[in-house]
């Protein structure tokens, strides 16, 4: 399964300027925003939906483990 790290103290500018930095080595995106007024927005890049999944599984499998 994929790599997950903690972003936990990150600020959404820092994200956002380490991934295009690295431009050339990022295939795909998926992201969830929590706005302020609760509600959440969810999207992903130009793939597939099936490594949209992969990404999904993995954040679980991490959420999974640390709360057994």
């Amino acid at each position: 399964m994929g790599k997950v790290e903690s972003l936990y103290g990150t600020t959404p500018a820092e994200i956002f300027q380490s991934g295009l930095e690295n431009l050339d080595d990022i295939e795909a995106v998926a992201v969830s925003v929590l706005w302020r007024d609760g509600s959440v927005t969810s999207g992903w890049s130009n793939t597939d939906v099936a490594k949209v999944a992969l990404l999904i599984l993995a954040l679980d499998e991490e959420q999974r483990r640390k709360h057994l």
